[in-house]
């Protein structure tokens, strides 16, 4: 055991930087037009990815703001979307709550305003 230290002790190192072919020189070594394009579609892709994964959250979360309010209705508690203290929805199709503002969706499709 003690000799295969020494034999690795006394190997010499390959040498430390690696060299370029003959003819070559550092600036003309690039990943070229196929790697280019991999990149672009790796960047492409990631990025219709993280729409449709943020569309799909949205959607989520509207759905489970539905399912809460329709679970709120059924327990017998007053429903936002339809108030039942006889007041009417506004003509620009916000609901009017008790204090006198208008809620109304947000423009980009969410549920509306609530706890973020």
């Amino acid at each position: 055991m003690h000799s295969l230290l020494i034999a690795l002790a006394t190997t010499p190192a390959p040498t430390p930087t690696p060299s370029l072919r003959p003819g070559l020189s550092e600036d003309q070594v690039t990943p070229g037009l196929l790697g280019f394009l991999l990149t672009a579609f790796i960047v492409v892709l990631t990025a219709l990815l993280i729409v449709d994964m943020v569309r799909r959250i949205r959607r989520v979360r509207y759905r489970a703001q539905v399912e809460a309010e329709r679970e709120a209705a059924e327990a017998g508690t007053a429903d936002a979307a339809f108030p039942s203290d006889g007041t009417e929805f506004p003509a620009d199709g916000g609901a009017s709550r008790s204090d006198g503002a208008v809620t109304r969706p947000e423009v980009n499709g969410d549920a509306g305003p609530g706890t973020r």
